[in-house]
């Protein structure tokens, strides 16, 4: 008897039922880990990623099982993920941590927040070209927008099967802003534009940070009701931060319900990278689509701005037109940084945050057109 049971515990244990591919998965796990500790690349994200990749790998182990809302991150994938739940409460997170003033100080740089969602489209058609079909191509090209929680979005709604794999693009590229950008940003400008200076912010009064909010709410909803979901809970949020009389909302929304959801989010898209479905050529196909589609997007904000000083009295510095990306703030540092190395006096960054919050609404917008477009 006592030998039958020590059988069967054996039988069922991780050891006998672990997979080349599990140990591949921990590894993967193991390198987020790394990433997110040691290089602080997005540390509150990969970090939870990389350990629910380990978690959803090991055999048996059933804490991961969505297909069949098996298992607690199976559970959370399946009904706060899946129906949308957890990245429409961060982008309320979000917007109750921003501060749409350079936007509204400088409304031209709506344009160049725009131009920088070209890398969503030509991510796109790039992968149809290599076989994806139309779903599965949009939530590849939404990466460009270097946005994870839009990436997650859409992904769980056109190409679920994909979850794990456009997350990982997506966050791990935002990281990578630092390395990604400055090359592409060098190589479309030249020193004398990158010197270019640009004239301080007017101060945006609290009227119209409060109006704002309720404007594009009504506005996007009236062009593109499928942004929404996402938009209407990032002015909600901001709203609650602009208005002034609703701190205790605020407060909650970019720190408690902030932090909660980061550990679900996390956990959640770390828990669909299974071997059998992270471990395939697509994965491949999507991280490099994922560079492009940042390269490309930063190409196109930097491009834009150079033709709108074609037709301006008061010059741009192109380098803005690469904050356009809605990796805020870490493209805005990054054009900051760049600035400083050309001229040290050169104060960038309120400048470069304009697009950079543009963004922000532009991969969103993208998104609703999108999903309104190939569901």
């Amino acid at each position: 008897m006592i030998l039958e049971s020590l059988t069967k515990v054996w039988m069922l244990s991780g050891a006998l039922n672990v997979t080349v591919g599990n140990l591949v998965m921990y590894l993967v796990g193991i390198c987020l880990i790394f990433l997110g500790i040691k290089l602080e690349m997005e540390p509150l994200l990969l970090l939870p990623i990389g350990l629910g990749a380990i978690l959803a790998n090991i055999p048996l182990g059933g804490i991961a099982n969505p297909e069949e809302i098996g298992g607690v991150l199976g559970i959370f994938v399946k009904y706060l993920i899946r129906f949308e739940i957890v990245p429409t409460l961060i982008f309320m997170g979000i917007g109750a941590m921003t501060d749409f003033g350079p936007l509204l100080a400088d409304p031209k740089t709506f344009l160049l927040g725009a131009a920088a969602q070209v890398g969503i489209f030509l991510a796109l058609f790039g992968a149809i070209l290599l076989g994806f079909s139309p779903k599965e191509a949009a939530s590849i090209g939404i990466i460009g927008g270097a946005d994870g929680p839009t990436t997650i979005y859409v992904t769980t709604i056109l190409a679920p099967h994909l979850l794990g794999a456009t997350s990982v693009a997506a966050y791990s590229y935002m990281a990578l802003v630092p390395i990604i950008q400055p090359p592409v940003i060098k190589a479309l400008t030249t020193k004398k534009e990158r010197m270019i200076r640009m004239k301080q912010l007017r101060v945006v009064p609290k009227r119209e940070k409060i109006l704002f909010p309720i404007v594009v709410i009504i506005v996007a909803g009236m062009l593109v009701p499928k942004s929404i979901p996402l938009i209407g809970m990032l002015m909600a949020g901001n709203l609650f931060k602009e208005s002034g009389v609703t701190e205790r909302l605020a407060n909650v929304s970019r720190e408690s319900l902030m932090n909660i959801v980061t550990v679900i989010l996390g956990l959640s898209v770390g828990s669909t990278m299974s071997a059998v479905k992270f471990l395939r050529t697509d994965t491949l196909l999507i991280m490099l689509l994922g560079v492009f589609a940042f390269a490309t997007a930063t190409a196109g904000g930097v491009l834009l701005a150079k033709l709108m000083n074609l037709f301006t009295k008061e010059k741009i510095n192109p380098m803005i037109g690469a904050a356009g990306v809605s990796a805020v703030p870490m493209a805005a540092r990054v054009v900051h940084r760049l600035g400083k190395l050309e001229d040290p006096y050169n104060n960038l960054l309120m400048h470069a945050m304009g697009p950079n919050i543009a963004g922000v609404l532009g991969s969103a917008t993208a998104a609703g057109v999108l999903i309104a477009l190939i569901k």
